[in-house]
């Protein structure tokens, strides 16, 4: 049976406008709520955040201007302040304030955005040099980053694009603590599938730090098929260090996982 989005719910394709809001989603749902990032990051998570959240402008920029991310909004928002009223939507955090809680900075995220799917095609690839500042607030990003594609056995030949509409790369998927349990994330990541292989795409790539993502991603709706194409374990990756093995995610405990959706029916 097919799921249909809850009616107070709009999925929008998410423009310039939008930019710091689905930054903000992006960086405070991963900081504070993610299984992985608040428990590798457990100090200092409002000051990370803040450094973090400066640091991804591109990151966020880049994925929508591609034309390709998706938002859900909420219809019928109410705006805490007045003053939001006038652009449709505003933050308020104070970067000077690194005592805000995280009831805190939610409250002052005002803004009818509630859930985010972050996507650029492939043929258009990331600057490393503008991710670096990010890769400095969130050191283990960039370790997660190689390990899996470290660990990708596929012939690059066999999966990277050669030119546009090809190969959609997915990069964030976040929903507010406050609308979670409802299967927005699902309702957006199959509403991406569907307008991809309408736009021509013949494959979706996502790396997954969270087991509901992962089982959206590689149990898409038919006739798209997922495949886990490599993972690792967080408590059993290790580094070697100067005297001993390191394990730097523990003691975060789940699959980093990298999955490909293939677009083009049987």
């Amino acid at each position: 049976m097919a799921r249909t989005l809850p009616p107070e719910y709009e999925i929008r394709v998410l423009g310039p406008e939008h930019e710091e809001w689905a930054r903000a989603i992006c960086l405070y749902t991963n900081i504070f709520h993610s299984p992985l990032w608040p428990v590798v990051y457990p100090e200092n998570k409002t000051q990370r955040l803040y450094q973090s959240f400066q640091a991804a402008h591109y990151l966020i920029k880049h994925q929508i201007d591609s034309g390709y991310s998706l938002g859900i909004f909420h219809k019928n928002y109410e705006f805490k302040r007045p003053e939001s009223a006038t652009t449709g939507g505003k933050l308020y955090w104070d970067f000077d304030c690194e005592s805000a809680t995280p009831s805190e900075l939610e409250e002052q995220m005002d803004f009818p955005l509630v859930s985010i799917a972050m996507a650029y095609d492939g043929i258009n690839e990331l600057d490393m040099s503008q991710l670096m500042p990010l890769l400095g607030a969130m050191p283990l990003f960039a370790t997660l980053v190689k390990a899996i594609g470290d660990l990708d056995p596929r012939d690059p030949v066999s999966w990277k694009p050669t030119g546009p509409r090809q190969l959609l790369m997915r990069n964030a998927t976040n929903t507010m603590k406050a609308h979670s349990g409802r299967g927005l994330m699902r309702l957006l990541a199959e509403e991406m599938m569907r307008r991809s292989v309408a736009e021509g795409f013949r494959g979706i790539q996502i790396e997954t730090a969270n087991d509901a993502v992962w089982k959206v991603w590689s149990n898409p709706p038919a006739p798209f098929r997922g495949t886990t194409v490599c993972q690792f374990h967080t408590m059993e990756y290790v580094e070697k260090g100067e005297s001993q093995a390191v394990y730097p995610f523990r003691p975060a405990d789940l699959p980093i996982t990298r999955i490909y959706v293939d677009l083009r029916a049987d």
